[in-house]
């Protein structure tokens, strides 16, 4: 939006004339009910003062008014739509938390490249933390950077971490991965080199699928010595993720749970002495 597009918006919000109750429910009543685009038209014009005012209160975030005041005007919109005229509400009031709430929305999402959390605690952090940090900064006590955390995440009500982290994010702007940095020697380097990753080592990934797919062929050999019975309860109890309960496969194979038990304890033994005389070294298997 342009500067003389937000000076016309401005002053055609300023000549829009104040509704009564009477003419705000009349208006409400007929875009609910008959879909009037002039009533909603005329209603969020009324309006478009408190969009203006409301978005006016976050212009120290960095982003243009003008973008502001058209999130809030989206914010109007919605609060339109949702509107229930019979509550006997003014339309100001109920409206008043949708422009709010679609303008914080919008400048979550474009303060930085970084995409922040859009839950309640970290939009309350967000808007607040700044304001609460200036008002103990200028108290007569000076205050440690884990007070002042503490004091804030204890008016705020959350934890005293996440406090520290939305600080830390709003302290210094986005950096991007591929500025480069410069060593003592005059070597440089971009700073996404000096990332370190958490994820295994490619020769790491590979050792583990072979171990994976040697001992899964060791598995299905052994399995074999099993009467079909015992396979069936090895494999319902222990080779399924959801393990059947003993009374559960004992309805099913109509024997007792102890039954179940007992010819459980005796399969396992089989696949454990089998899985050792073919790999004797491997006691991992042992239960």
């Amino acid at each position: 939006m342009s500067f003389s597009e937000k000076r016309q918006l401005v002053r055609a919000a300023m000549k829009a004339p104040y509704l009564s109750r009477e003419e705000e429910l009349q208006l409400a009543y007929r875009w609910r009910d008959d879909r009037d685009e002039k009533a909603l038209e005329k209603l969020s014009l009324s309006h478009m003062r408190l969009v203006i005012a409301v978005a006016a209160r976050f212009r120290n975030f960095g982003l243009p008014l003008g973008d502001l005041i058209q999130e809030g005007h989206v914010g109007l919109l919605e609060a339109a739509a949702r509107f229930e005229p019979e509550r006997e509400v003014r339309f100001s009031t109920y409206a008043t938390w949708w422009i709010r709430a679609s303008i914080q929305d919008y400048i979550l999402r474009n303060w930085s490249i970084v995409r922040g959390g859009t839950s309640s605690t970290q939009k309350s952090l967000f808007f607040n933390l700044r304001r609460l940090r200036a008002k103990l900064s200028n108290s007569q006590t000076p205050l440690t950077d884990s007070e002042l955390h503490r004091k804030i995440a204890d008016a705020i009500g959350v934890k005293q971490s996440d406090v520290a982290l939305m600080n830390a994010r709003l302290s210094g702007p986005d950096t991007s991965l591929n500025a480069p940095i410069t060593d003592s020697e005059g070597s440089s380097a971009d700073r996404q080199d000096f990332l370190v990753s958490d994820d295994p080592l490619p020769d790491e990934i590979v050792t583990g699928q072979i171990d994976t797919e040697r001992r899964n062929r060791w598995l299905s050999s052994a399995l074999e010595v099993l009467s079909e019975r015992e396979l069936k309860i090895v494999r319902e109890r222990r080779l399924s993720e959801e393990g059947a309960t003993l009374e559960a496969l004992g309805v099913k194979l109509g024997i007792s749970k102890e039954r179940v038990r007992q010819i459980e304890s005796r399969a396992m033994e089989k696949l454990k002495s089998a899985l050792l005389a073919a790999q004797p070294d491997q006691a991992v298997y042992s239960t």
